[in-house]
C-alpha cells in the first residue's frame, strides 16, 4: 500500500482549492490509474492521452502508434496528504522504466514511460527522482528511458476507459 505520510511540495494547482496535478505514463493506463485512485491523498484520477500531435485523439487513433500520444493518468492530489515525491515513488515501483515503448504485452510509443511535469518545481523533483532511481541499483546495468517533459494538453479518454478496472471489480491488469 502507498505510504500515507507526505511532504508538502509546490506544483501545479487548480481551481479545486489546494489540489495539484500530476501526469504519468507507464504503459496501459488502466492499471496505473487504479493504483493512484486508491492512494491516500489522491482526490481524482482520469485516463487520457498526452504528448502527441493530433487534437482530440480517440483510442483507435492513439493505438495506431502514429499520433505521438502516450496513454497517461492525470492525478489530482492534495499535497498536504501526499507529496509529489511519493507519487513518483509509486510510479517507479509500478512499471519497468528501462524498456523503451513497452510495458508487459503492450508495445508502441503510446505505452512509453513518461513524466509530464506541470511546473518547474515538478520538473526538478522528477529529475532528482530519476537520478535516484539510476543510482539505487535496482536497474543495474540498464538505462532508465523515462522521459521527463512538459505537460501538454490532456485529452480525456473515452468514458469506457475511465476507472476501467474499478468498474470491473479488479485491482490490476495482471493475471
Amino acid at each position: 500500500m502507498p505510504k500515507k505520510t507526505a511532504l508538502k511540495k509546490k506544483g501545479a494547482s487548480n481551481s479545486k482549492g489546494n489540489l495539484e496535478t500530476a501526469t504519468f505514463g507507464a504503459g496501459c493506463f488502466w492499471g496505473i490509474e487504479e493504483m493512484y485512485r486508491v492512494t491516500s491523498g489522491v482526490k481524482e484520477t482520469a485516463v487520457g492521452y498526452m504528448g502527441g500531435k493530433m487534437p482530440s485523439p480517440k483510442y483507435e487513433d492513439v493505438c495506431s502508434d502514429e499520433t505521438g500520444h502516450a496513454e497517461v493518468v492525470q492525478v489530482k492530489f492534495n499535497p498536504k496528504e501526499i507529496s509529489y515525491e511519493n507519487l513518483l515513488d509509486l510510479f517507479w515501483k509500478n512499471h519497468n522504466p528501462t524498456i523503451l515503448n513497452r510495458q508487459g504485452p503492450d508495445i508502441g510509443t503510446q505505452y512509453r514511460s513518461v513524466v509530464f511535469y506541470q511546473s518547474p518545481e515538478q520538473k526538478k523533483i522528477a529529475e532528482k527522482s530519476k537520478e535516484a532511481q539510476e543510482k539505487n541499483g535496482k536497474w543495474a546495468g540498464r538505462n532508465i528511458v523515462t522521459q521527463i517533459v512538459p505537460a501538454e494538453t490532456f485529452w480525456p479518454a473515452e468514458d469506457y476507459h475511465q476507472k476501467y478496472l474499478m468498474k470491473r471489480g479488479l485491482d490490476s491488469c495482471h493475471i
